[in-house]
């Protein structure tokens, strides 16, 4: 063979390499950042769910404690809000407010005997228990996916052409400063 056509060769299995190289790195990135949005998704589904039971533990709150309306206030309020987040900051920051104003209201509740014997309000709360347990697995979850994505975005020959294929980093879902401490609540 003439040396030319060696070199084009050479040449043209480097290329069919990088070639193969990218679409292989394409379709790894594809693979993790679908399964981080579908680790996100299970959030949002458990958020929801919780979301949906704090209605009816509201109104069984209700009927004991009428005159506790500023904390019945602050978790509706808090719930929107996480209802119309959007992003995965939003939603840690609204599911912080949110798990403040549910706080407070377990304090109120020690005030009512009565409720805290009420059948309806413990079934709520082991429902409300369990669902914090699954946003927390899901939590968990969505952060480690969240970790493998961004660690594979900063690896080579990735980082050199992830940002060519739009591919970016992803954000945590952290918990908000100061949700490691007990909320205050003045009577």
């Amino acid at each position: 063979m003439k040396r030319s056509t060696m070199g084009w060769l050479i040449a043209g299995a480097l290329v069919l390499i990088v070639i193969f190289t990218a679409i292989g790195s394409y379709n790894r990135l594809v693979t993790s950042e679908t399964d981080a949005e579908s680790k996100f998704a299970a959030i949002d589904v458990q958020l929801q769910r919780r979301a949906d039971l704090i209605p009816n533990l509201v109104q069984t709150v209700k009927g004991y404690a009428a005159h506790e309306k500023e904390v019945l206030t602050a978790i509706s309020d808090a719930r929107a809000r996480l209802a119309g987040a959007g992003t995965p900051e939003q939603k840690a920051a609204a599911d912080a407010e949110l798990t403040s104003a549910l706080s407070r209201l377990l304090v109120v509740v020690e005030n009512y005997p009565n409720l805290k014997a009420d059948a309806q309000f413990t079934r709520l709360m082991d429902e409300l228990s369990g669902t914090e347990n699954r946003i927390a697995v899901a939590r968990k979850d969505y952060n480690d996916a969240v970790s493998i994505y961004n660690a594979k975005l900063r690896r080579f020959p990735v980082v050199m052409y992830a940002g060519m294929f739009g591919f970016g980093k992803k954000a945590f879902f952290q918990a908000q400063k100061g949700t490691d401490t007990a909320p205050e609540v003045k009577f």
